[in-house]
């Protein structure tokens, strides 16, 4: 299996997760959505709206990279968020549109991209102007790392909330060879 291909899985595993947790949020009342419950992003909405933030960051960056511009320029036309805990959206329903647009940003991108294109070096700078130039493919791996590790924080919170979010198994997406 290529590069691409895990990162192709990666990409429909993200969307399919984003919609099991964005479901299960669904179930609950806008105060228990809006509730500081200690995480990190303090709420289930505020970890929801980081998770939006940061990708609307990594994508737009990514856009500097010669095989992505067209692709992402939807995405380039898009504000600028002014910080990591910026609360884009404070509906759940308007976020879970908005969400749901950047996964399909997200899956367009990954079927645009070639193999070649994951060897190239992305230059760009964080939110303090500091440059740094990395390997493209380290970065899109580490889109979908970022968004697991808060994805788990909120499964946590809403089964503390007492909603289950069901199986969240990489493996349920594996085809069986």
């Amino acid at each position: 299996m290529s590069q691409l291909t895990q990162f192709r899985l990666l990409a429909n595993y993200n969307q399919w997760m984003n919609q099991k947790v964005y479901t299960a949020a669904a179930q609950l009342s806008d105060a228990a959505l809006k509730q500081d419950r200690g995480a990190f992003f303090g709420s289930i909405l505020g970890t929801l709206n980081h998770l939006v933030v940061a990708d609307l960051i990594w994508l737009k960056r990514y856009a500097a990279c010669e095989a992505c511009a067209d692709v992402l320029a939807a995405v380039v036309a898009q504000d600028d968020p002014t910080s990591l805990d910026q609360c884009l959206f404070d509906d759940l329903a308007q976020l879970t549109d908005y969400r749901q647009w950047l996964d399909g940003q997200i899956l367009g991108l990954l079927q645009h991209l070639q193999d070649s294109d994951l060897t190239s070096v992305l230059t760009y700078r964080n939110s303090k102007g500091v440059t740094y130039h990395k390997p493209f493919a380290s970065l899109l791996t580490h889109l979908f790392n970022h968004q697991t590790h808060h994805r788990g924080q909120v499964s946590t919170l809403l089964s503390q909330a007492g909603v289950d979010v069901g199986a969240t198994d990489l493996l349920l997406l594996i085809d069986d060879v």
